[in-house]
């Protein structure tokens, strides 16, 4: 089978999404399928990762801009440059049996809906990480119903009308999607899968939990649609508790952060750059839970990539968002956590004290995240599920 992959960023690449589609690709590639790949020779940041090295997987890089992310005008250069380069390239693609496109950045699904037209009996997969423009509209980046988000909409719509197959990355997202944009006349199949690691990756799970100091990680992208202000009252809180905040990535919130740490003189909260992805797990190893939020708002527009790592390490989770997304049910369904609504900094500092009052409980914690990684969010678990998509379309 001839399956194409679209998404802006690819190995060696720091993006979450470059290595959820390396592994997908390299994954059916070794299945023997014909497997391209067609990104930006541009990344999200500078490479600090290894390339891969599976060369069954034709990579296409095409020519973009390389601004970054410093403002909404320079990602819509990168994104329109990208859009140009990459709808040419899939067009002058031989017909692919399957596309499957990511939403980095939103609609390039449209380069698939291009060679569809060129090659009809081409299946098309919306792979959604995203939800554009709702992300937008609820991070106050476009108007609320303006015109913009009226485009966009439209332009949904008219995708939604070629796609063959939805994954959604949960029921929220699914819905949301669904609701809005299926067509009338037909049901777009659809299938919740989360992302995942490579399980090769973290064989290890995170240190003991007997030390001196606690460390709350963070790790990733601190980005518009994440809550921290519950964190900064919890952080208050535990001002003369041996806990540490520490923060590693970036983000466009990351200064923010910095300034709301300075202000509020927390000497328990700390910054790091970016670590390549190998280097993680080690990272991962000094960490005794892991932070991951989200603004109410964002619920079924966003998907916190940051679960699937920490549960592999065995981290607990320490969840601030809206109940209902995967993190929440993760931490329901396995019980490897705790899950909180944005302003329960007392819960949260609770939550904390009782890790490192209680050795027992914590290293319950750390085994069932590391069970919860292993029944449903390891390479192992999923691509089996993304087989069977890509399968089902092959027969029809």
């Amino acid at each position: 089978m001839r399956v194409a992959f679209l998404n802006q960023f690819y190995v060696p690449d720091l993006s979450p999404t470059a290595h959820l589609c390396a592994s997908l690709a390299e994954h059916r590639a070794a299945q023997g399928d014909e497997v391209t790949v067609i990104t930006s020779r541009a990344g999200y940041m500078a490479p600090m990762g290894k390339a891969s090295g599976d060369h069954a997987v034709r990579v296409l890089r095409v020519w973009s801009t390389g601004l970054g992310s410093r403002s909404g005008l320079t990602r819509l250069i990168d994104w329109m440059t990208f859009y140009l380069h990459a709808m040419l390239r899939t067009a002058l693609l031989p017909r692919q049996d399957v596309i499957v496109s990511m939403t980095t950045p939103p609609f390039i699904a449209l380069a698939g809906v291009l060679h569809k037209l060129l090659h009809p009996t081409t299946r098309l997969v919306l792979w959604n990480m995203d939800c554009y423009p709702e992300a937008l509209e609820r991070t106050g980046m476009i108007a609320p119903g303006g015109l913009v988000a009226r485009i966009m909409r439209a332009s949904n719509r008219a995708l939604f009308r070629t796609v063959d197959h939805l994954v959604a990355l949960d029921r929220a997202m699914a819905e949301l999607l669904l609701s809005q944009y299926e067509p009338r006349d037909r049901k777009i199949p659809c299938d919740i899968i989360p992302n995942w690691e490579r399980a090769s990756l973290f064989q290890e799970t995170g240190g003991t939990a007997a030390r001196q100091r606690l460390t709350v990680l963070y790790l990733g992208n601190a980005g518009y649609g994440h809550e921290f202000e519950t964190m900064l009252r919890a952080a208050e809180l535990l001002r003369d508790d041996p806990v540490t905040f520490r923060f590693i990535g970036g983000g466009a919130k990351r200064h923010w952060l910095a300034s709301e740490q300075r202000r509020r003189n927390l000497a328990n909260i700390t910054f790091e750059d970016y670590v390549p992805k190998e280097q993680t797990p080690r990272v991962m190893q000094e960490a005794g839970c892991a932070l991951i939020t989200l603004e109410e708002q964002m619920l079924g527009v966003m998907s916190p990539s940051k679960l699937h790592s920490n549960l592999a390490m065995g981290l607990p989770i320490l969840y601030v968002g809206p109940a209902g997304g995967n993190v929440d049910e993760a931490i329901e369904r396995f019980g490897c956590g705790i899950s909180l609504r944005p302003g329960q900094a007392q819960e949260m500092a609770g939550f904390i004290r009782e890790l490192m009052r209680d050795p027992a409980h914590h290293a319950r914690l750390r085994c069932r995240a590391r069970d919860a990684f292993e029944q449903a969010y390891s390479d192992r678990r999923t691509l089996p599920r993304f087989d069977a998509v890509l399968e089902s379309l092959r027969r029809t």
